[in-house]
């Protein structure tokens, strides 16, 4: 059935996606809902048929979306109109995933352990509340929360079954302080420690060749470390674009039919067989 609410949203997005995402009214978009969560309120949204496939028994695939630094600060509103949100709003509700919005506060960074910690707990919160399911979990963010998504899976690899990070890197822009209390801010080469951490976690990054702010080789050189341990990752550079390499990451359905297919590794998943069946 996924497949086919995948195709169905393929369809949707050749029709409907051209260009950039607008800015949207989220209190009427079908799906999005305001949840008072235990650190403050945050934007989820639910697709149009999610009752009835709880109620089939089946879970719900989330996406945990990490957003960019203008969208920082104490309206849970914004973290949905740039990003993410709009591309998913454009579906009238036939989105597949649950995608939920946390938000970083102003002065802060998505690369700060406190600021993961408040993502994870926001996630905690809501798959029980939704009918998520644990194995399906995807991480994706673009810029700030590009950063983000390589440094919350570093931290938090056993939690997530495939991660997008757009436009993100380890290593922050020219002008942007490293936050002290970083895992890996003190080190001199911090990408084989990142990937390290990130092991097996499925990893599919975007930038843009034109980025002026988040330099290309910051995705290089982490999907190169990932590729050295043997790990699963693959980048996608887009030739011409600048910083808003979201814009078409996030236009683009075989993002999330790569997703979909994607299950988290746990201590008692099977191992996949070895040659000749060994």
């Amino acid at each position: 059935m996924t497949s086919i609410r995948l195709l169905a949203f393929a369809a949707l997005s050749l029709l409907g996606f051209s260009g950039c995402a607008s800015r949207f009214d989220v209190a009427s978009a079908p799906g999005f809902q305001l949840i008072e969560g235990p650190q403050g309120h945050y934007y989820a949204y639910v697709p149009k048929d999610a009752s009835e496939r709880v109620q089939r028994g089946e879970k719900l695939p989330v996406i945990l979306y990490l957003h960019g630094g203008g969208e920082r600060g104490t309206d849970p509103e914004k973290p949905t109109q740039v990003g993410l949100g709009p591309y998913v709003a454009q579906s009238n509700g036939s989105f597949p995933f649950v995608v939920l919005f946390p938000q970083c506060p102003a002065g802060h960074y998505w690369a700060e352990p406190a600021q993961i910690e408040h993502a994870i707990a926001i996630l905690d919160d809501a798959l029980p509340r939704i009918g998520g399911d644990a194995d399906r979990v995807y991480l994706t963010g673009n810029s700030l929360g590009g950063y983000g998504t390589w440094l919350a899976a570093a931290a938090h690899p056993d939690r997530f079954a495939a991660i997008a990070p757009i436009c993100g890197g380890v290593k922050p822009p020219k002008g942007v302080r490293v936050p002290k209390d970083s895992r890996f801010a003190n080190l001199a080469d911090p990408y084989p420690a990142v990937a390290e951490a990130i092991g097996h976690v499925p990893t599919w990054a975007f930038v843009g060749a034109k980025d002026w702010l988040v330099p290309p080789a910051e995705s290089e050189k982490m999907v190169a470390a990932l590729k050295e341990r043997g790990d699963d990752a693959k980048l996608t550079i887009y030739p011409g674009v600048g910083h808003a390499s979201w814009d078409v990451a996030y236009a683009d359905p075989a993002l999330f039919t790569w997703m979909a297919a994607q299950r988290r590794v746990t201590a008692t998943t099977p191992a996949a067989p070895g040659p000749a069946g060994k």
